[in-house]
């Protein structure tokens, strides 16, 4: 048992997950993706909303505030120090600014190269 204590304080970083709080975050990820479908089923399929920027952009902050809590609990990165949650947020920053930066290029490219074959 005193092993077990040591051990506990010296990684203390998962002191608060409990069953509790697995449980209120699986129902809030939940409740998340039941928005989605009622969104996706409802709204936009009886004609309440239209398909288009409004609704992905709906999506997708539904989408980071899933990712948020997946990462933060289930992979303990709320747990960690302030210097490697700041290391691996600005890591996935610019990976989502080169994707972007990917896109955009191919869509430039796309639109001028057709013009010069045709």
């Amino acid at each position: 048992m005193s092993s077990e204590n040591t051990h506990h304080e010296e990684h203390g970083e998962h002191e608060t997950m409990n069953k509790k709080t697995i449980w209120r975050v699986f129902f809030y990820l939940l409740a998340l993706t039941c928005l989605e479908f009622f969104i996706a089923l409802v709204l936009v399929e009886k004609g309440f909303l239209q398909r288009g920027l409004f609704v992905n952009i709906v999506y997708i902050g539904l989408t980071l505030v899933k990712a948020y809590y997946i990462v933060s609990y289930f992979m303990h990165l709320k747990f960690e120090k302030t210097a490697f949650i700041i290391t691996t947020t600005v890591g996935f920053i610019f990976i989502a600014y080169f994707i972007v930066l990917l896109l955009v290029e191919g869509n430039y490219l796309q639109l001028h190269l057709n013009h010069q074959i045709n």
